[in-house]
């Protein structure tokens, strides 16, 4: 059965065809006859990632188990969840396919193989075969891991120090001390196609207020910039950083060559997860049960952010499959497609 988004979707697909068709086979008079019959012009990133729609949420999924981290490896929707499991899940109708216990996945990342998750209480990573859920590994890190990146070559951590695992076989290829503690390990990551990007968490009592790069190349910080309170998940657009601030309520948005901030978005309660579909940036605001959609392109149509709900406490996953962006929500036991 398709969504009301899908049935959306195939409508407007469908409208356009039948436009250019007609004007293909009767013509048009002038330029402004065709914007007459014509809709209004759309972001061709927008279109190319089937994002030109007005964004709803279609469904939401019962899963159970606290869901938390959320990854697309170019097939299937894997989940991690808060009781020992991920779950592998299929993006077209939300069909739980298998589900295979590993231990405490907070955060996973697709490496083009093997999944990989975080195992705070264990100090270490998990990787993980997908065919069939078999671990391949376990591979200690030093302290509580609790962000994931890749860089097409590496696996990155953030823990107490930013650690550089080869995926082949878990050898630490470097450790990066960023100033974080053991007890607050880097709770963000992002690979910018050359530098790695990582949140300094601070203490439970003097939050961070900055993030760290660092070449991917040695794990050299080139630099120390300034965003919100508590800064955690990040994501790149392909020219800039995106930082969730926790504390803050707020968004940072930093140019990726040198740090430079160019702008802060006020978003919901408690913003955590974080995620671009290829026109926006999406955030899960886990005290507020939203998530909020920041157009990355100053111009479009409507407003630049629009906020949407989703379920109970979405704290950490957002992922996009290249059709739909999905949420999960920790304390419902779901996970929302819109």
């Amino acid at each position: 059965m398709h969504g009301p988004g899908m049935q959306r979707k195939g409508i407007c697909v469908r409208f356009v065809l039948t436009a250019i068709w007609s004007l293909i086979l009767f013509g048009v008079g002038s330029r402004s006859e065709a914007q007459e019959i014509l809709p209004p012009p759309m972001n061709p990133l927008q279109v190319a990632t089937l994002h030109w729609y007005a964004a709803n949420q279609t469904t939401q999924f019962t899963l159970g188990g606290f869901p938390a981290g959320v990854v697309f490896d170019g097939e299937f929707i894997w989940i991690g969840n808060f009781n020992n499991t991920i779950t592998k899940v299929r993006p077209s109708d939300g069909t739980v396919l298998a589900s295979y216990p590993v231990p405490d996945p907070y955060v996973l990342v697709y490496d083009g193989a093997n999944l990989w998750a975080t195992d705070c209480n264990g100090r270490a990573v998990t990787k993980i075969r997908p065919r069939d859920g078999t671990i391949l590994g376990s591979f200690p890190v030093g302290s509580c891991s609790a962000a994931l990146a890749f860089d097409g070559a590496n696996i990155w951590v953030g823990g107490h120090n930013i650690v550089k695992l080869r995926p082949s076989d878990g050898t630490i290829l470097g450790s990066f001390d960023i100033g974080n503690t053991d007890q607050n390990p880097s709770q963000g990551m992002a690979f910018d196609g050359v530098n790695i990007w990582a949140a300094n968490s601070g203490t439970n009592g003097a939050p961070g207020h900055t993030v760290t790069m660092l070449r991917a190349s040695d794990g050299a910080i080139l630099g120390v910039f300034t965003v919100g309170s508590a800064p955690e998940a990040m994501t790149f657009d392909g020219e800039n950083i995106w930082v969730s601030n926790n504390n803050s309520g707020t968004v940072s948005q930093l140019r990726a060559s040198d740090g430079k901030t160019l702008n802060t978005f006020t978003v919901g309660t408690l913003p955590n997860g974080i995620g671009f579909d290829g026109a926006n940036v999406w955030v899960a605001n886990s005290g507020s049960n939203s998530v909020t959609r920041i157009r990355v392109s100053l111009l479009g149509a409507g407003p630049r952010l629009q906020t949407f709900p989703v379920g109970t406490l979405p704290v950490n996953g957002v992922a996009f499959d290249g059709a739909s962006v999905w949420v999960t929500n920790l304390g419902g036991g779901t996970v929302s497609k819109l």
